[in-house]
């Protein structure tokens, strides 16, 4: 900051105000949705709507604090901050179990999350980390190391286990992929081992986002027909179990693609090409074999949550209540909604949706609000995410737009599958609506992060690169 100039002369007014208004909705949202009436007082400490009153204080505290460090602390210290959230995953393994998971760590009365805050030492250290190397030039030792920083914290949050989290991790790959770091030097020493094959680079390792996609398909795909029988009269009354069914259908399209990839290459690259197709296949029928073993060795809950949200059961009073009746909730509010503190089907009171404060808040907003109120609510969660996109882009420093990215794209894979799972389009897995949902953890670590990008920004001005 330059001498005589205000704290905030640079700060990014618009985010702000976006940030405020979700705080604000969120706390009234909490309130019609847990509201007592026999605790009237919005600022009843005992009650949750009190509670998430304090918290966003407190978030505000700590936001207001780390607004006033002054930014170039964030790149400097981003080790230790990286290194101090893993140190609190590890002991938080060894805390008793809440719900199944060691994920808590009490403080007195109260509890954090250290993988909330985890994220953002992940963050800053992955920022960090990219903007010291030549993406341009980077070698099997920069991609290790890039994934390195993101698989250590995964992996503790994995041992918790707290699925939500370790797919909201999953994000980090994709602003490695915005910068350039791809999987090609590891793809490339293993392929170019094999005599007769030379590549300089790989479609596979330059384009892991695609990819992805395809093995989620695949994966579904294999899922879905792991527990049919396919049936052949015309073939004797030939039966064929689902899996292999997959297996031989990715073998009669690796065999036509073989075919004609060798008639269509030249002499030249015909080896090149048997090795695609013999790479492709054997990559494809080990993930449809792993996905499918997989399953089978995941806990009954586990595999019920899946089959579940793949339509393969029902079980609309047992696991599939909650997703059942959100969707109800939301549906029930119509195009103008019930109107505030109205809501019949998702009020803590009525507990038709079980944590309608926390995982599922969007329903009780949707079913007081309507689509209008939904509409507007996306609105404000667009705005915020194409706002982050440009503050990101308008950095002098990579450092500074490295990490905006990563904030985007942690706000948008939890409004994304939040929202998802209150209307069936994603299975439920606990990740709550950010400056929306009830809870201290994840309303800090938010605010934390948020406020470190408004930093950032504010002082572009006085970074060189």
């Amino acid at each position: 900051m330059r001498k005589g100039e205000s704290l905030v002369a640079h700060l990014d007014w618009a985010l702000f105000i976006v940030y405020m208004i979700l705080l604000i909705m969120g706390v009234a949202t909490v309130y019609s949705t847990a509201y007592n009436e026999d605790h009237p007082n919005i600022f009843d400490f005992s009650q949750k709507y009190g509670k998430q009153i304090m918290w966003v204080g407190v978030s505000l505290f700590l936001g207001l604090m780390v607004f006033l460090i002054d930014s170039d602390i964030y790149r400097k210290f981003c080790v230790p901050i990286y290194l101090f959230t893993l140190v609190l995953l590890v002991i938080v393994l060894f805390m008793p179990a809440v719900n199944g998971a060691h994920a808590w760590l009490g403080i007195g009365s109260m509890g954090i999350q250290p993988a909330e805050f985890a994220k953002i030492g992940t963050g800053l250290l992955l920022a960090r980390f990219i903007s010291n190397v030549n993406v341009k030039q980077q070698n099997i030792q920069t991609v290790l190391l890039a994934n390195a920083i993101i698989l250590v914290p995964m992996t503790l949050i994995l041992l918790q286990p707290d699925a939500g989290t370790f797919v909201v991790f999953t994000s980090f790959l994709f602003v490695m992929y915005r910068e350039g770091i791809t999987y090609d030097p590891l793809i490339l020493k293993v392929v170019n081992s094999i005599p007769g094959v030379k590549f300089k680079q790989t479609w596979v390792g330059s384009h892991f986002i695609p990819i992805l996609f395809v093995v989620v398909f695949l994966s579904v795909v294999t899922l879905l027909m792991s527990n049919e029988t396919l049936e052949f009269s015309w073939l004797g009354d030939v039966k064929i179990p689902g899996f292999w069914s997959v297996i031989i259908a990715l073998t009669i399209f690796a065999l036509i693609m073989f075919l004609i990839l060798r008639f269509l290459s030249s002499r030249r690259d015909r080896n090149r090409a048997t090795f695609v197709v013999l790479f492709g296949y054997i990559l494809a029928s080990g993930l449809a074999t792993t996905v499918n073993y997989g399953f089978q060795g995941l806990a009954t809950h586990q595999k019920d949550r899946i089959e579940l949200f793949l339509g393969l059961k029902e079980d609309p009073d047992g696991d599939d209540y909650n997703r059942n009746r959100a969707m109800a909730a939301v549906g029930s509010g119509g195009f103008t909604g019930k109107g505030y503190n109205k809501a019949s089907v998702s009020s803590v009171e009525s507990n038709h949706v079980p944590e309608s404060e926390t995982d599922f808040i969007f329903c009780p907003f949707a079913e007081e609000w309507g689509f209008i109120g939904v509409f507007v609510l996306f609105g404000l969660y667009m705005f915020m995410l194409l706002r982050i996109i440009v503050i990101a882009e308008r950095q002098r420093s990579s450092f500074n737009r490295i990490y905006a990215y990563t904030v985007a794209i942690i706000l948008f894979y939890h409004f994304a599958i939040n929202i998802g799972m209150n209307i069936g389009f994603a299975p439920v897995i606990g990740i709550p609506l950010p400056f929306f949902s009830y809870g201290g953890s994840s309303m800090m670590s938010f605010s934390m992060m948020m406020f470190i990008l408004l930093k950032l920004d504010s002082q572009r001005r006085d970074v060189l690169q």
